[in-house]
């Protein structure tokens, strides 16, 4: 595999033996620790080219861990907090308060280190919250319904302190400080600016139109090639890295999950960071964007969720999608 241009040191016509130049050529898991039954015996689907689990994130990745797979890239969006319930005991996203969220999503994350490859990265999508203190919800509007469920944690009174009414919790940035704090080195902020958000039903504030996407990394040399991603400048030929602010369309709905992440926002994590054959995990899977992209790109991928619709629908997707690349070819 070529090595992307830009970065790499070159003495007497070679490669110098840097950690830099070795990032940029990583070395991928072997397609039989990827296909041994030890793990995908344990999948709810499997296939040359993607594994499915059905499990809870925590043990999933210890699956991982045990079967000795390293991934390249990790793309993912954990459940918000206190947006949504999935119905499951001890979820992530409804504790009582928000630092006890962060304080699991750390933890899930220092197993998502154990499974990342030394030269890989780890791009994390999170929105963040306002505390309301307002008890259940009550209003009529069918759109403020489906978000809210009952009372959610931030409806309940609070701690008077950070947990107050009209806070907005920072909860993206939180993350990131209590990850930097666990070791990782934090690279990018960078900002989804949303093309279709859903509007606020506000009177006193601006309305949220823009999530954050954290790119992380274990060490200061891992592989990024900004060549497929890139700005390219028409006079020079140069290629420029992709800007911080991602103007992309939100998703329109993906089969049955209701918060379904969007195309345009894993492009930039998947292809700039994901050497050729390199392996694309989500351990929050859901209806699975992140793997089917990864599919359509010729990456191996694997995915972790709960929910047994989910699974279903997913490898239905891929199913599909082989077909139609089939036909494509």
């Amino acid at each position: 595999m070529p090595l992307p241009p830009g970065r790499a040191s070159v003495e007497n016509g070679k490669l110098k033996n840097t950690p830099a130049n070795r990032a940029l050529h990583p070395q991928v898991t072997p397609q039989s620790i990827f296909t041994d039954p030890s793990l995908t015996e344990h999948a709810y689907y499997a296939d040359e080219k993607a594994v499915v689990l059905r499990d809870d994130v925590r043990s999933g990745l210890r699956r991982l861990i045990d079967a000795g797979i390293k991934v390249d890239c990790i793309v993912t969006s954990p459940p918000y907090y206190g947006q949504r319930d999935y119905g499951y005991e001890g979820q992530l996203g409804l504790e009582a308060h928000p630092q006890q969220f962060i304080d699991s999503l750390v933890e899930v994350f220092e197993l998502c280190w154990e499974v990342l490859s030394d030269t890989g990265s780890l791009w994390i999508n999170i929105g963040d919250t306002y505390w309301s203190g307002k008890g259940a919800h009550k209003s009529g509007e069918a759109k403020q319904g489906a978000r809210r469920f009952g009372i959610r944690p931030q409806d309940r009174p609070g701690d008077g302190k950070w947990a107050r009414p009209k806070q907005l919790l920072l909860i993206p940035h939180r993350l990131a400080i209590g990850l930097q704090d666990s070791g990782w080195l934090v690279r990018n902020d960078n900002v989804w600016v949303k093309q279709n958000p859903v509007p606020d039903q506000v009177r006193d504030r601006c309305s949220v139109s823009h999530e954050y996407v954290f790119h992380f990394t274990k060490s200061r040399w891992y592989y990024f090639d900004r060549h497929p991603v890139g700005r390219k400048q028409e006079k020079t030929g140069r290629v420029l890295p992709p800007l911080d602010t991602w103007d992309a369309r939100t998703a329109t709905g993906n089969g049955k999950h209701r918060a379904a992440f969007s195309d345009d926002v894993v492009r930039i994590p998947v292809l700039a960071t994901t050497p050729e054959n390199g392996i694309v995990l989500d351990p929050f899977n859901g209806s699975g964007t992140t793997m089917l992209f990864a599919r359509r790109n010729g990456l191996r991928s694997i995915g972790i969720d709960r929910s047994e619709d989910y699974c279903e629908q997913l490898a239905d997707e891929l199913k599909k999608l082989d077909s139609q690349l089939d036909m494509g070819d």
